[in-house]
């Protein structure tokens, strides 16, 4: 078991390594709004059937832990380590104007192991919401050309700790304690055409770091031998999490050469305030139909009350959210001796969501496809241990053209590691 240990700890160290070294932000003007792009507690195997999650519990014997409804826990029967990385091209068009970035990232690392018979444990950390974004409009002010330029970056990670208990046969309930922390940085200035006019610069920051909950319920009916009709909700609660805010008003001067001089003037500071962030209530619906070890599919729908979110006692004015996934697996024998293209897991999945964002009275909408593969790796005849890569691409789309706004198309990849084991439990000896 010590050298598995250490095979996984040396796959944690390069995984983390490289994320640290990857562009952490994202390249989107709509992360402006909120929070930024709300990330969800999705793994690859789980994005690429389009985002079901709620009444998804096991799917061809293997482990998955699915954070998105803590109730899964229950039903994992080894020791389960998750670990991954995404990447994403993303291309902005406004009218005649595109660009293009690529950003990627440490995805998440997730760690489940059973307690007893009908329940287990889980934690990990993952990103809560990425933002990233630097634009620049021209408008009048009075008779005179300025330019408003807006920048933000940061966002918010999520650490939890997991608990799923199995009442009977068919019921299953859990919930996470999570960790919501991170840093929100936006900026805006104004600047004038005018030589040697006053420009005006707002720098906000705000650092958060509080505790939240989540929460869910599965449960099964059979309806054959081998064929289970699952049932599924998750949510969380509508918290407060503190933060601490640094404001600045300041002018400042740009020199001949465009170069950005220092501050002249603070026109109004706020250094380590004490302030605070309202998050939304949520709730997800799901239904799956499985048949033991050969296939499953699932659909999602999701609401979340994002119009009651506020920071710093100031609602953030967004909307409120809902949106659909549908998607599937299939894994044609999982048991194959003679096809590894048999035992390797192909899934499907579609998603649609009215986003909280809403511009001049048109909403924002996102819709995507997703397409995935579980490759099995080999083990050690009479091993314990079973191993899986999780690879995952989606394709999408966010905004529209329509009244001048920006339409955000992408591409995202997610790869992830998946280990089940037999660690921690007891062996006896006759």
């Amino acid at each position: 078991m010590y050298k598995r240990i250490n095979y996984i700890a040396a796959i944690l160290v390069l995984v983390c390594g490289l994320g640290a070294q990857a562009q952490v932000t994202t390249s989107s003007p709509y992360s402006r709004y909120g929070l930024g792009n709300i990330k969800g507690s999705l793994l690859p195997q789980l994005r690429a059937m389009g985002g079901i999650s709620t009444a998804v519990n096991k799917v061809t014997g293997f482990n998955y832990i699915n954070m998105q409804n803590p109730a899964s826990y229950s039903g994992i029967s080894l020791t389960t380590i998750d670990i991954g990385m995404s990447a994403g091209l993303t291309s902005l068009q406004r009218n005649s104007l595109k660009e293009t970035s690529f950003n990627s990232t440490f995805s998440h690392l997730a760690f489940a192991a059973p307690v007893t018979r009908r329940s287990a444990l889980s934690f990990g950390i993952l990103p809560y919401s990425d933002l990233g974004y630097s634009y620049r409009n021209t408008v009048k002010i009075d008779t005179t050309t300025a330019q408003q330029l807006y920048e933000g970056e940061g966002g918010l990670s999520k650490a939890y700790l997991g608990y799923g208990y199995r009442f009977g046969d068919h019921l299953r309930i859990g919930g996470n304690l999570e960790y919501i922390f991170g840093n929100l940085e936006t900026t805006r200035s104004t600047e004038y055409s005018s030589v040697g006019a006053y420009n005006a610069k707002l720098q906000n920051k705000n650092s958060v770091g509080g505790v939240n909950f989540s929460y869910g319920i599965q449960y099964d009916f059979n309806v054959g031998k081998k064929t289970i009709v699952t049932l599924g909700y998750s949510g969380t609660n509508s918290g407060t999490i503190n933060s601490t805010q640094t404001f600045y008003a300041t002018r400042y001067l740009r020199d001949a050469a465009g170069n950005e001089g220092l501050a002249l003037d603070t026109l109004s500071a706020v250094d380590n305030g004490k302030s605070s962030l309202k998050l939304p209530l949520t709730h997800n619906f799901g239904i799956s139909i499985q048949q033991n070890d050969k296939w499953l599919i699932g659909a999602d729908f999701r609401m979340g009350k994002w119009s009651q979110t506020s920071i710093n006692n100031v609602n953030q004015g967004l909307q409120d959210s809902w949106g659909a996934s549908l998607g599937g697996q299939w894994t044609p024998d999982a048991f194959s001796y003679n096809s590894y293209m048999k035992r390797i897991d192909y899934r499907l999945g579609v998603n649609y969501d009215k986003t909280y964002i809403q511009i001049g009275n048109q909403d924002i909408k996102q819709m995507g496809a997703s397409l995935g593969f579980g490759f099995p790796l080999p083990t050690a005849t009479g091993g314990t241990a079973f191993y899986k890569i999780n690879f995952t691409a989606e394709v999408g789309q966010r905004g529209t053209l329509t009244n001048n706004l920006v339409k955000e198309q992408y591409v995202n990849f997610h790869l992830g590691f998946t280990l089940n084991d037999t660690w921690f439990r007891k062996y006896r000896v006759d």
